[in-house]
């Protein structure tokens, strides 16, 4: 038999080669799904990140296939069990209802709650950041959310404006199932002081620049009580805007890549990750190397294998393999 090479550009681009898996029945002997939805009409500025989920798992191909991914500077070896076992699956995307987002929304919180239900933790692929509402529609257990985000996401929610990538905060802080809101990296003179002032007033943390930086890592993974059932949500211009030239809204002054993976790394460690996504990836704004949709793959795999790592993850892995 010839030996396959899988070069970055050849293959079908399910994200980092693994196995596609469209139907709840394919999903009995996973633990990870990954979901791609390419919804945009949430973006008011620039259209284009809905390409967001195929360029990261374009970019994805470019990993190393059949071993576990290694970081040569701490030494360590992250998803080797997961890649191995086959315990991610690509649930492919979302049937996006072009100019009908109210059904495409019900559209992703129902794909959600089945992979919920089929005991996946969903990792899902934006697309603009209004997606994360109906995403974190589907958790029926309360969870803390973290943000990582250069805005806050918190307008105010009307009859002509409801479902664009700056209203999802709005809607998830009025759930019962969001215990608390920790918002990282906020900056810019496009955030409104009577937002910050009312998601503070509501208990709810808006921590922004020079305060992240002062907390390092360590500080914004103690923000919650250790042990914390956390859903996090990563908007790709919390990064700054010089690292992300794929991205319609970035901002300068942003957090490093280091400090970003640092941050999450620390989240992984000291708290439960229920889900994550990633948004705001545009590939077509973005410079012809692919740069930003690169970026997401490796925040998206570097967080998957700092999640990977953790004992609490074990135990949920280490599940599938004791039969039934």
């Amino acid at each position: 038999m010839t030996m396959k090479v899988n070069r970055g550009y050849t293959g079908i681009p399910s994200f980092m080669r693994q196995r596609i898996a469209l139907d709840p029945a394919e999903w009995t002997e996973a633990k990870i799904g990954i979901l791609g939805v390419p919804f945009d009409e949430g973006s008011p500025f620039l259209p284009g990140s809905r390409m967001g989920p195929r360029g990261i798992r374009e970019h994805s191909l470019r990993f190393p296939y059949g071993d576990p991914l290694y970081d040569p500077d701490t030494g360590e070896e992250y998803l080797g069990e997961e890649l191995k076992r086959g315990l991610i699956v690509d649930c492919g995307d979302i049937d996006i209802r072009p100019a009908n987002p109210a059904r495409t929304f019900e559209l992703i919180t129902e794909k959600v709650r089945a992979m919920l239900d089929a005991g996946l933790m969903p990792v899902t692929l934006g697309g603009d950041h209004s997606i994360t509402y109906p995403v974190f529609e589907a958790f029926d257990t309360p969870l803390h959310v973290i943000q990582f985000d250069a805005h806050q996401d918190y307008a105010e929610v009307t009859e002509d404006l409801n479902r664009t990538n700056s209203h999802a905060f709005r809607h998830i802080t009025g759930m019962d199932t969001c215990l608390s809101l920790t918002q990282v990296g906020i900056r810019g003179l496009r955030t409104t002081k009577a937002h910050v002032d009312e998601l503070r007033a509501k208990g709810h943390r808006v921590v922004a620049m020079t305060e992240t930086r002062a907390l390092g890592a360590e500080g914004i993974a103690a923000l919650l009580p250790e042990g914390s059932d956390v859903y996090v949500t990563i908007d790709v211009d919390a990064l700054d805007l010089s690292i992300v030239p794929g991205c319609v809204s970035g901002e300068p002054d942003g957090m490093t890549f280091r400090q970003l993976m640092e941050a999450l790394k620390a989240i992984a460690t000291r708290h439960r990750i229920r889900g994550f996504d990633f948004v705001e990836v545009n590939p077509p704004l973005d410079i012809g190397t692919g740069a930003t949709s690169y970026l997401g793959a490796l925040v998206v795999a570097g967080f998957l294998g700092f999640i990977s790592n953790q004992p609490w993850w074990a135990e949920i892995r280490d599940a599938a393999a004791v039969p039934a």
